[in-house]
Parts: structure tokens; C-alpha cells; sequence
């Protein structure tokens, strides 16, 4: 476990003395068919250094040449998020070096990225709406991938040694820059996570990203500074690194704002730094000194010309957009039937693809709710993981609602048969077959069950025979234990009644 030695104030006291400003740098990686720069495959967990190329490795000689689809999908995103589009556009190197960046420069845009001076809605969990401001959106290519052998948790942190893949160098990159961010208040840590859900949304319905955080399709560097009340200067930023989940975002934020509040409370000044998260003590540590842009010495790519865009190329894309994000929500929340709070519900837990896919797929809409909402909810965060991370399916949920409606299973047998399902067992229907979880039918099995209930109960008989039919809730605990809580309750009720000869 990484240990973090760092002082914070409690939340509300940092509230009261500070206030918090925000900047949030979000990679989106492409889900294009080769990388950004050459025609290495873009391919997620082949074998690390095989999705390579000399222009991937950087070897003398080579010469880059620009994806015109990874292209297009900036000029889409940008669009989304109401941008400018730059009618001419540069490539610059940034530089740096670092083991896995084999040119020791990466290949981004500086003065000229692609959009810019745009704006996204950010609905919060109460349907407060805040407008964060776009800076810029611009295209780069990414590093490749360290992986650190020894020491804790996977950390270059008293690692014997690192190993590198290149398979991620140059896969195409988005960066998406906000402008700062004040006002939110007490309410930044929620803010922070909402806006990445955000990004993450729009990523995705353009289709241009597979916008899975665990895989570092969408990755979060979440920039914090506090102002004391009643300044108007901002204060010294640091900026916590490649944060891949939307729990992890929040919490980020919030220690960060808890950290900066005790370093300043005591008389401290804060550090320009980047901070690495760790969700095992859910603290930040330093990372390294935070560089200037002067620090990484752009200067214009010369093996790049510039990207020229139109306005019949632009609104060509345009056309092909998709329904916004916002319009989808209202046509899904009329159509379903939900209620404000509801819809809200389902939203804010991230959930609104997978109960659409479970709808269109078959299941009602109430049912599809039920299902994510609840026991799927439960089950991710009882593992600490996104429910979209957890492994469960619309296939999984129309399936396991379909056994219910058949009267195969209950709604406490269903539970089982998913936890099953996620150990790897199989789909609902093959569980319910290989470990016999099917709903006890047998009139026989469940009469036995009933007669042994009632021996046992005499007194509990008598009142029900005498006109008291609620008791007979009594009666069926013993026959569903007995039946491994695989008897229709409502079929063990009818059969008591009808047994003792009472009306229910």
C-alpha cells in the first residue's frame, strides 16, 4: 500500500476559508484503425512491441504522415462541444524525454490545435447546470506504456526495473482543455467527476472513442488551486495525472482541495507540481516539478504540413453528427416514462446506455431500471468498480428478467444466478441449469415442505383457520428455507390456504 504523508484540512473547513478553482485536461484515445502517425495497428491487449512500426519506434529516417479519419474525428468532436474550427491548423514537438515516448519528443499541436473557445452543459445531481468553458481541443498522439516490476502497487516507487511497451506510442490522441473553472464551490469534487461523465457521453455517442476508462480510452489530469476568500488571484495549480475513473476524479479533487487547504492554512505555499492518485489510500504524492510550456520548447513539426480545413468539409461532418446527447435524454425519459428524479437517477449513475441497449433488447423499461439501478449497482460498488466495468450485460439482464417472467426463477434466486454469471459461469439461463436454482414448481415437494411447516406450527394453523390469514406469513418462512428459497412464495400461500380450507 502507498503510504502518503500528507496533512489535510477537513472538507468544510477548507470550504470555509477557500475557494476552489478547476481546470480539467481530458485524453480521449481514438478508436481508429491505425495509429496517428503511421500505419501501425491502433489494437487494445495484443502482445506488448507488436502493433510497431519504425515511424512508431522512431527510427532515423522515418517520415509521419497524418490519419485523415483521426482528423475528421477532431473536427466532430469539436463541433460537439460548440468549438471553433481553425481553418489552418500545426503540428508541433513537444519535448521531453522519457522512456516511453521512443522520439523523445511527442507530436501534439501548441499555438494552432484544430478547435477551440467552446462550452459543455454539466448537469449535477440535483439538475443545477453548470456551463464549463472549452479552451481548446487539439490532436497528439500518445506515449507508450510503462510498466514498473517490484516495489508497491505497481509504482515506480521502489521498482527494481520497468518494462515498456510501444504498442500505445502514437495511437491518436484528443486533448480537451477547459478554461478555468471557478464558482463551483463547495460542490467542485462533483463537478469534476460530472464533467468527465460528460466528455465520456459525448465520446462516445460520436462514436470516435470506445471511451472505456479502465483501459485508458478516457484519461483525466484534474488541475486544483484555492483562492482565499475573497481573493481574486488565482492560487499555485497542481495537477493530478491520467485519473481513469469517474469515482477516482471525485476524489481526487476533493483530497487535493483538503491538501492545498492545510499547506496554506499553516503558513505553507503550494508547490507547481503534477501528483500521481492512489485509489488504495485514495491520497495523491508528488510526482514531478509542473513544466511551462516555454520547458518543452515547441517549435513547428517540419515533417507535417498543415491541416487546411473548409466550410463544405466541415459542415459535411456536421451532417453526420449524431442526436446531441441532451436531445437523446428527453426522447429516452419521455419514451420510457420516467420521472425527473428518476431519469436524473439513472444519469448521474451512468447507466443510460446499458439500460437503453437492455430496452432495445427486449425488457421493459421499469424492469431495465430495476435491474441497474439495483443489484447491479450494489454488486460495482460493493467491488469499488463503474457499473459499466462490472461485466454484466443487456444480454445478462433481458435474460435473467425473462426466467423471472416465466416463473423459472424469483427475484432472490435471480440475485444468485447473477452473482454466478459474473463468476464467470455462464449466461443466467446456463446457472440456473447447472446449479438446479430453478423455482421448486412441484406441488408434491412444495406440500411436503407445508405439511412439516405446519407440524411444527400448530398454534400459527389454528389462527389461520380462525379467520387470521395474515399469518400465514409464519408458515411460509419454514417451506421457502426449506426449499433453499426456491418455492413460488405466492404458490406455498395458495397451497396453505387452500389446504386449511380458508379463503385469502
Amino acid at each position: 500500500m502507498t503510504q502518503s504523508t500528507e496533512e489535510v484540512l477537513s472538507f468544510d473547513e477548507a470550504m470555509e476559508k477557500f475557494d476552489p478553482v478547476l481546470g480539467f485536461e481530458v485524453h480521449v484515445e481514438l478508436n481508429t484503425r491505425t495509429k496517428m502517425f503511421d500505419a501501425a495497428p491502433n489494437v487494445f491487449g495484443d502482445e506488448p512491441n507488436t502493433n510497431v512500426t519504425p515511424v512508431s519506434l522512431g527510427l532515423p529516417g522515418v517520415l509521419p504522415v497524418v490519419n485523415r479519419v483521426a482528423v475528421e474525428s477532431a473536427i466532430k468532436l469539436g463541433l460537439a462541444l460548440g468549438c471553433e474550427i481553425r481553418p489552418v491548423s500545426h503540428f508541433a514537438r513537444k519535448n521531453y524525454f522519457y522512456p516511453d515516448t521512443p522520439k523523445n519528443f511527442q507530436t501534439s499541436q501548441y499555438d494552432e490545435p484544430i478547435a477551440e473557445n467552446g462550452s459543455v452543459d454539466v448537469e449535477l445531481e440535483d439538475g443545477t447546470v453548470f456551463t464549463v468553458e472549452i479552451e481548446r481541443a487539439h490532436m497528439e498522439e500518445d506515449a507508450g506504456k510503462l510498466t514498473h516490476m517490484g516495489g508497491a502497487a505497481g509504482r515506480i516507487q521502489g521498482a527494481d526495473f520497468s518494462l515498456v511497451d510501444y504498442n500505445r506510442a502514437g495511437v491518436p490522441l484528443i486533448e480537451i482543455v477547459t478554461k478555468p473553472i471557478e464558482g463551483a464551490g463547495s460542490r467542485a469534487p462533483e463537478l469534476a467527476r460530472a464533467y468527465v461523465a460528460v466528455i465520456r457521453e459525448i465520446v462516445k455517442n460520436l462514436g470516435i472513442s470506445d471511451a472505456r476508462m479502465e483501459r485508458g480510452n478516457v484519461r483525466c489530469d484534474a488541475n486544483v488551486s484555492l483562492m482565499p476568500k475573497g481573493a481574486t488571484t488565482y492560487g499555485t495549480r497542481s495537477e493530478t495525472k491520467n485519473v481513469n475513473s469517474l469515482r477516482a476524479v471525485e476524489r481526487a479533487v476533493r483530497f487535493e482541495i483538503q491538501r492545498h487547504a492545510a499547506v496554506l492554512d499553516s503558513g505553507g505555499t503550494i508547490v507547481q507540481e503534477t501528483r500521481h492518485w492512489h485509489e488504495d489510500t485514495r491520497s495523491t504524492t508528488s510526482g514531478r516539478p509542473k513544466s511551462d510550456a516555454d520547458d518543452y520548447r515547441y517549435f513547428p513539426e517540419p515533417d507535417l504540413v498543415p491541416v487546411v480545413t473548409d466550410d463544405e468539409w466541415i459542415e459535411r461532418l456536421r451532417a453526420e453528427l449524431p442526436e446531441p446527447p441532451a436531445e437523446r435524454r428527453k426522447r429516452l425519459q419521455a419514451a420510457w416514462g420516467f420521472s425527473d428524479e428518476e431519469f436524473r437517477d439513472v444519469v448521474n449513475a451512468g447507466v443510460l446506455d446499458e439500460i437503453e441497449q437492455t430496452v432495445a433488447a427486449g425488457a421493459a423499461p421499469s424492469a431495465a431500471r430495476k435491474w441497474w439501478m439495483g443489484e447491479i449497482a450494489r454488486l460495482a460498488n460493493q467491488r469499488e468498480v463503474e457499473i459499466a466495468e462490472l461485466g454484466v450485460t443487456p444480454q445478462h439482464v433481458v435474460e435473467l428478467d425473462g426466467l423471472i417472467g416465466a416463473g423459472k426463477i424469483n427475484d432472490k434466486l435471480a440475485k444468485k444466478v447473477l452473482a454466478h454469471v459474473l463468476e464467470g459461469e455462464g449466461s443466467p439461463a446456463e446457472v440456473v441449469e447447472q446449479r438446479g436454482l430453478a423455482v421448486v414448481s412441484d406441488d408434491g415437494v412444495l406440500t411436503a415442505a407445508i405439511d412439516d411447516a405446519m407440524a411444527q406450527m400448530p398454534d400459527v394453523v389454528a389462527k389461520v383457520r380462525t379467520g387470521k390469514v395474515q399469518a400465514v406469513g409464519a408458515l411460509i418462512g419454514p417451506v421457502m428455507k426449506a426449499t433453499r428459497g426456491q418455492a413460488d412464495a405466492a404458490r406455498v400461500r395458495e397451497l396453505i390456504l387452500e389446504k386449511l380450507g380458508v379463503q385469502g
